[in-house]
């Protein structure tokens, strides 16, 4: 076993409507004031960045605690009860009766996505620091957040109590942004956040855009500013349908991507970052101190993973299993 880690964060529910029409469409372009919408379907999935990580790191080996909130209402007993069946310890989330779970609705137009949420505020957004029981973070070996907890207060309070706390007792810290603008009250207070929570960790995921958000430029001069300017041990940044770039002191790698049509590209970043971290945690070798051919291993497997899950649709129920992404890797 690769140790526990502590997953904190943002939670909800992904709900994506499918709507009877030849092909998919943005939200702006069905819903039209006074006509009525008719759908085919509609697929709701357990969703949110921590969760997809979470879920992709127990996939993979990890022993994985998940901290947050949801409402006492239908969707939040479906996320505690569907984490808990993957195997995802869940004592650590709280069940709030005065507000609602976090929705995400997805739309999809040829295979890539975008986000509405009902979050004003959602359950994720009240966690609060004396909710969260630190025996857990006491017993772990690994601290994970997103940038999407640090967003409203007072859930933002307790995520920089958390990650402090985390570094006090010597845990490795892993940060994924996680960007979604409409989140965020103004793109200054993303940037700021952002780069705070760049600061508190050991291991950073990086998307392209999200490097574009903050500095436009090229991988290799983002990974050196996430290392000099951030100290971040390990910098991996994700390029789409391009690959993966991973920098640390002793080297680094660019691997492309396999060749897939995507389907869904949803949670694929963060089971990227799920897989990576798990392939680190089960090395047991400090992320600075990686040789290049454990980066490239660590790279090849993760960018198979997150290219594999674009196959399906949903988040969590896109991750695919060890053994799906070792037997994709023979090919």
């Amino acid at each position: 076993m690769a140790g526990r880690i502590i997953v904190a964060g943002h939670i909800c529910l992904d709900i994506t409507p499918i709507f009877q029409s030849d092909r998919a469409q943005p939200l702006s372009q069905v819903l039209i004031p006074g006509k009525l919408v008719q759908m085919k379907d509609v697929n709701i999935n357990t969703g949110g960045a921590v969760a997809n990580t979470g879920l992709a790191l127990k996939l993979l080996g990890a022993d994985v605690e998940l901290m947050g909130k949801v409402g006492d209402d239908a969707f939040g007993r479906l996320l505690v009860d569907t984490l808990a069946r993957a195997g995802i310890e869940t004592r650590g989330i709280r069940v709030d009766p005065t507000v609602f779970t976090t929705l995400a609705f997805v739309t999809l137009v040829d295979g890539e996505r975008s986000f509405s949420f009902a979050r004003k505020p959602g359950a994720d957004t009240v966690l609060r620091f004396d909710e969260l029981e630190l025996s857990l973070i006491d017993q772990s070996r690994a601290f994970h957040f997103g940038a999407l907890s640090l967003t409203d207060e007072p859930a933002r309070s307790a995520t920089r109590q958390a990650v402090a706390y985390a570094r006090a007792q010597g845990k490795l810290v892993t940060f994924d942004p996680n960007y979604r603008p409409p989140l965020w009250r103004s793109e200054a207070q993303a940037r700021a956040e952002t780069l705070w929570g760049l600061e508190q960790a050991d291991v950073v995921k990086l998307s392209d855009e999200e490097l574009s958000f903050l500095w436009g430029c090229t991988p290799e001069e983002g990974a050196r500013r996430l290392r000099e300017e951030c100290g971040v041990a390990l910098a991996m940044i994700t390029l789409g349908p391009q690959g993966c770039y991973l920098e640390n002191a002793r080297g680094a790698c660019r691997v492309p991507a396999p060749a897939v049509r995507p389907v869904d590209t949803t949670g694929a970043g963060d089971i990227f970052g799920g897989s990576a971290v798990a392939k680190l945690l089960a090395l047991d070798t400090p992320p600075a101190e990686l040789e290049p051919g454990a980066l490239e291993g660590i790279a090849r497997f993760a960018v198979t993973a997150a290219s594999l899950s674009t196959l399906r649709p949903g988040g969590i129920s896109s991750i695919p299993t060890e053994a799906e992404v070792l037997a994709a890797l023979e090919e």
